[in-house]
């Protein structure tokens, strides 16, 4: 099982100045491939995080926001990602656009997004995403499928369609202050290019890593 990649590379001299530059090209290329039907969720990445022994984990979330801040997603605290981060504030996000033979590695420390960012994202979810968040204990041993269900139509009772929904206490954003932004281009017979952004007192240096 292996694919001979044939792609075009990229090189020092096409790379932004910053990764959140790159990222954004690369993005952009990532969403037109979804158009053409090469990609589902260009926004879909792996996010790793460790408990304080050091033990990983690893799951797919959606990535709902960048900047030069950060890259931004929501979740559960409470749930195994959010007591690990809670534990060991730092995450590694992998973007796996293996039909465009890219992907991007983030890697950093954590912080809570405010309470202010959380609440203008939950209530921009569909109804029934912000009911799915009260119903769910996210990483909680469950009883069975109709418990859930039996609580999601409370929630819904609670909350019909057309009412505020409250956000859970539990509920929010994590932004993922980036320390290094590896871009991968896979290339013919194995020599990839892997360019590696570095964060320094100075701003961003960028080196060649070996494939």
């Amino acid at each position: 099982m292996r694919r001979q990649y044939r792609t075009a590379g990229l090189t020092e001299a096409e790379a932004a100045a910053d990764p959140y530059e790159q990222f954004a090209r690369w993005f952009a290329d990532a969403v037109r491939a979804t158009g053409a039907g090469l990609l589902a969720e260009p926004n879909a990445m792996v996010v790793s995080t460790a408990d304080a022994a050091g033990v990983p984990s690893s799951r797919t979330v959606l990535l709902k926001g960048y900047d030069p801040r950060g890259f931004v997603f929501y979740s559960n605290y409470r749930s195994r990602k959010g007591r690990e981060l809670s534990a060991n504030p730092h995450a590694s996000l992998l973007f796996p656009w293996h039909p465009i033979a890219r992907q991007v590695i983030v890697c950093g420390s954590t912080v809570r997004v405010s309470a202010q960012e959380t609440e203008a994202y939950f209530h921009s979810r569909p109804h029934g995403s912000q009911l799915g968040a009260r119903a769910s204990r996210q990483s909680t041993v469950v009883t069975s499928r109709a418990a859930l269900e039996e609580e999601y139509a409370h929630q819904a009772a609670l909350y019909p369609e057309g009412t505020e929904v409250p956000v859970p206490d539990d509920w929010g954003g994590t932004r993922v202050l980036p320390e290094t932004v590896e871009f991968w281009q896979g290339r013919e017979n194995r020599l990839h290019d892997r360019l590696r952004y570095v964060r320094t007192q100075d701003g961003w240096t960028l080196e060649r890593l070996a494939p």
